[in-house]
């Protein structure tokens, strides 16, 4: 490729990084105030939140993002631009999914903390935020971390609007030299080099929030594979 195509890539790479980061800040912020209210007292608290939730687990991401960028214009006589019609949809969408993690994450937590933090008078405010989450957010960090990279593979979806993200940009250069083999691996690498790096970040955020609580990440299969092998547990010599 000319270096005028890769610039062109190069720039498609870095719509996807802002997208992806907006968009990942977005579901964060949803993630936990939908999956906290899900824990709520209130029973209409609940209700609220667990209707968001099926309400956008159940409809697919790549329909929210034409109605939000199609539908909602003209019935509210404005225009989003495509990043932020594809960080709206892409962010409420995952959000719902993480929403659920942190729902599950909570319920988790030992009761006898939440006892713990009764018997100290602590506010219902008070327990979450200096007993649970604590406790529940290192062990959100593995599902965060699968779902972000969902979240990575879904910006791909963004393309239909004509907003030059890496999908987009690629499949220009595809148009313009007729090579779709190549290029296409291209994006497949780049995707990988992405979703790599996103899942080491994760690994170390994991790392420093479970040594914060005094816990031990699970350890990867492959390092775990090859303490095996080197002491001899688990093998199946004779």
């Amino acid at each position: 490729m000319t270096s005028g195509l890769w610039e062109l890539v190069l720039k498609g790479v870095w719509v996807t990084i802002q997208l992806l980061v907006l968009s990942a800040l977005l579901a964060t912020a949803v993630s936990f105030v939908v999956g906290i209210a899900r824990t709520h007292r209130l029973k209409f608290v609940r209700f609220l939140a667990g209707f968001y939730t099926e309400v956008f687990r159940g409809t697919s991401a790549l329909v929210m993002i034409f109605w939000v960028f199609f539908v909602l214009p003209p019935a509210f006589g404005w225009q989003l631009v495509p990043l932020w019609a594809g960080t709206l949809a892409l962010g409420l969408t995952y959000g719902a999914y993480g929403a659920e993690i942190v729902r599950g994450a909570l319920a988790a937590v030992d009761p006898a903390q939440r006892e713990g933090g009764i018997a100290l008078s602590f506010t219902p405010a008070q327990r979450m935020r200096l007993i649970l989450l604590p406790q529940a957010v290192p062990e959100m960090i593995p599902p965060f971390s699968n779902l972000l990279i969902e979240l990575l593979k879904g910006t791909a979806l963004v393309s239909i609007m004509g907003m030059g993200d890496l999908a987009f940009s690629g499949n220009l250069v595809r148009l313009a030299l007729q090579e779709s083999a190549e290029i296409y691996t291209y994006i497949l690498i780049i995707y990988f080099v992405i979703a790599f790096l996103l899942t080491r970040i994760m690994r170390g955020l994991e790392k420093k929030l479970k040594a914060g609580v005094g816990k031990k990440p699970v350890p990867e299969p492959d390092l775990e594979l090859k303490r095996a092998e080197t002491t001899g547990v688990g093998g199946g010599g004779a």
